[in-house]
């Protein structure tokens, strides 16, 4: 198992490297110019020479003349600066922001810790009803509330998540005004403790709410599938033939078989809600890492941007890591190849 793993993060770095090559390149396509934005507010105030040669010189300092290999092993942190310095993303640069004039390193702790808080808790939410009701849609498959569940399911899923989003707003912030639209925390509280908890948790409300909604068909249906081909297994039939109690052949038997292939979609799942919550924040106006994207995409701030971009990669290979080594704790029968 530790050699297997050792492969596994090898290979990890080789993709992360090929991967972030190839994003840096696409980034550096965007026709901005990073020396000429961050010289941008002092146009007005600098003679054209002077402001010219303060130009040449902030190019020189970024080394935007150097090669497109050389600038992407100096952004990685192989190559050194123009202090002879090894100062990259390895080393904990990850460039500056043009919109927050500061490192990105900076500006990227708190939008990942909110953009956490919220998938987090949507992911909990969505397990704690898709698992319990997809077990009990296959042992009570055909039955009215099975089929009411699988139709429900096919309109939650064909939905998309902004039209869901629109719903909610409608419903529980204009007609009901139970919860609040914008913002992770009220205005001007000076909360701590347990009861900033609650705060954050009262603004979170509807976003998870929205996001959790937005998975459940899909889960469910997963869910149901893996439950209802494990209990059509013979060894479902020979456990009940022994005279076992329902509880534990769906539980102990049947379920702890389905697990195998839920996990694979469950990870994937979760992956996919860090690189699709975007909309989410950009709509309910949450400081995360999908609206600090969106930002760096929009005003052409393609270190913000591609920092980010390489932290949703990082979650993906993560991800994916965790889902090979679930395979041999949920099912001994499982080997990795030595």
């Amino acid at each position: 198992m530790t050699k297997y793993v050792l492969k596994r993060l090898v290979y990890m770095v080789i993709v992360f490297l090929l991967v972030s090559l190839l994003m840096y390149s696409i980034y550096n396509l965007i026709p901005t110019d990073p020396a000429r934005a961050q010289l941008e507010p002092m146009k007005t105030t600098l003679k054209p020479e002077e402001y010219e040669q303060r130009y040449q010189m902030l190019r020189q300092q970024m080394g935007l003349d150097d090669p497109l290999i050389v600038r992407y092993l100096r952004w990685i942190g192989f190559w050194p600066d123009v202090n002879g310095e090894l100062n990259g993303m390895l080393q904990g640069n990850f460039g500056y922001s043009q919109i927050y004039k500061t490192d990105v390193a900076n500006v990227l702790p708190s939008r990942m810790l909110n953009t956490i808080y919220i998938n987090i808790f949507s992911t909990l939410v969505a397990l704690a009803i898709t698992i319990p009701l997809g077990i009990y849609c296959a042992v009570h498959k055909r039955s009215k509330s099975d089929n009411a569940v699988q139709v429900l399911s096919i309109v939650g899923y064909s939905i998309p998540v902004y039209i869901i989003a629109l719903i909610f707003i409608w419903l529980f912030a204009v007609t009901l005004r139970w919860l609040p639209v914008f913002g992770m925390q009220t205005p001007g509280n000076n909360f701590t403790g347990f009861r900033a908890f609650l705060d954050k948790v009262y603004y979170m409300t509807l976003p998870v709410l929205v996001m959790t909604v937005g998975s459940l068909g899909g889960m469910t249906r997963y869910v149901r599938a893996a439950m209802i081909e494990a209990l059509s297994m013979d060894y479902i039939r020979t456990a009940r033939a022994k005279g076992l109690r329902e509880k534990v052949v769906v539980y102990s038997h049947a379920w702890r078989n389905a697990l195998l292939p839920v996990i694979t979609v469950l990870i994937g799942w979760f992956i996919s809600i860090f690189s699709g919550s975007l909309i989410i924040e950009q709509m309910f106006a949450l400081n995360g890492m999908g609206q600090l994207y969106y930002q760096g995409l929009m005003n052409n701030d393609f270190e913000l941007a591609l920092a980010i971009q390489m932290f949703y990669v990082l979650i993906a290979l993560v991800g994916q890591l965790i889902t090979d080594l679930s395979y041999g704790i949920v099912d001994p029968r499982v080997r990795v190849n030595k």
